[in-house]
């Protein structure tokens, strides 16, 4: 039989073998890194277009957040003046009822034997203050102002004699009076 030695093509073989697995390891190694760098690329674009459109969104929310501020802004003078209005509105229907008030105690004074000194109004009541030269003359005030549309209730509170300039006697008295209401009032309850 004829032997060949096929030592050389092994080993030829064998080299062929490891300069392919190498290439193939080194082509492997290179494709990894080019994918690595391709997918590196890609997060980084989507990272800054990301980070811009935060930057919109945020600039957005700014312009929108002082506009937001105005409104409340706006709004709580809105409420402030609509506060104010009815303030003036109640304030107007107080002073027709103050003139009311005022007009109707010149008509129920005692021409020249009394004045009234002070007139203090609340919600429901009114206290005036008063000078008199008598109790005939301070309960004929009384009885007016019982009579007239105002008061409901007149009560004295005080009646004192007082001495005045030059020696003169003169009588202070004090009257709490429940005002009457309105007739509008009565058919709004």
């Amino acid at each position: 039989m004829i032997r060949i030695n096929l030592l050389p093509f092994r080993i030829a073989r064998k080299k062929e073998n490891i300069r392919r697995q190498i290439s193939v390891f080194l082509l492997l190694i290179l494709l990894t890194a080019v994918v690595l760098v391709w997918y590196t690329r890609v997060m980084n674009n989507q990272l800054s277009t990301i980070k811009e459109k935060t930057k919109q969104v945020n600039a957005q929310i700014l312009k929108y957040k002082e506009k937001a501020d105005r409104v409340t802004k706006i709004k709580k003078d809105l409420k402030v003046l609509k506060e104010k209005l009815e303030i003036v509105s109640s304030l107007q229907k107080q002073r027709e009822k103050q003139l009311i008030l005022f007009d109707g105690m010149t008509d129920l004074i005692v021409p020249g034997r009394m004045w009234i000194e002070s007139l203090k109004t609340d919600k429901n009541q009114v206290t005036i203050k008063g000078i008199a030269f008598d109790n005939p003359t301070i309960a004929d005030f009384m009885e007016k102002l019982e009579k007239s549309s105002l008061f409901n209730k007149v009560d004295l509170r005080t009646a004192k004699m007082k001495k005045f300039k030059d020696g003169l006697m003169l009588k202070s008295f004090e009257l709490r009076c429940i005002k009457e209401k309105p007739k509008k009032e009565k058919n709004e309850e």
